[in-house]
């Protein structure tokens, strides 16, 4: 990657980067993807395990236990489970979620596409996914590649995030935007 690229100028870029390279290096970037993918859901299922990754009370090697037994349960090996060790070792976890959206970021790059992280109040199904990326591809003229997140405390609509635009349209947002604008009349 270019020197001067934002991502490359923090800690879980270039982390991230180097996971990159070496999945590409060893042919295993799709596994790799699909895995870190599990184990951002695995984080954002759990407030223990997001709690485990952030707090600095831990011990690296209690960190790298504890990490080690959870992707040993869901079946994260290989690559995955032996650069989540390495961070643990280094004492960097807490940016583990920074690390997993920069490298899918680079794993989108690679193939073209543009990276959405999009988040709802329900998760989409597969139509409402379809028909997001064809959205978001006649906006930006590639490919999308979306990152899903679900949080209930929207209430409807969608927070969608492409590189530094952001398009929220979310009910919560809408309805906070009525608020303001009733107490500014009244």
């Amino acid at each position: 990657m270019a020197n001067n690229d934002p991502m490359m100028a923090s800690v879980a870029g270039r982390y991230a980067s180097a996971l990159y390279d070496l999945a590409t290096e060893q042919n295993q970037v799709k596994l790799v993807e699909q895995t870190m993918t599990e184990l951002q859901g695995l984080l954002d299922s759990s407030g223990d395990l997001r709690s485990l990754v952030r707090s600095p009370v831990f011990s690296a090697d209690e960190q790298g236990k504890a990490l080690g037994a959870v992707m040993e349960k869901a079946g994260i090996t290989g690559l995955t489970a032996n650069f989540v060790k390495l961070i643990a070792r280094n004492r960097r976890l807490f940016v583990l979620p920074e690390m997993i959206k920069n490298f899918r970021t680079l794993v989108a790059r690679g193939r073209g596409e543009v990276q959405a992280e999009v988040t709802s109040a329900v998760a989409l199904n597969d139509a409402q996914m379809q028909q997001l990326k064809e959205t978001l591809k006649a906006s930006v003229g590639k490919d999308v590649s979306i990152a899903s997140r679900v949080d209930a405390s929207l209430l409807g609509g969608l927070v969608v995030k492409i590189g530094s635009r952001m398009i929220d349209s979310s009910l919560a947002t809408k309805l906070n935007s009525i608020k303001i604008a009733m107490k500014e009349v009244g």
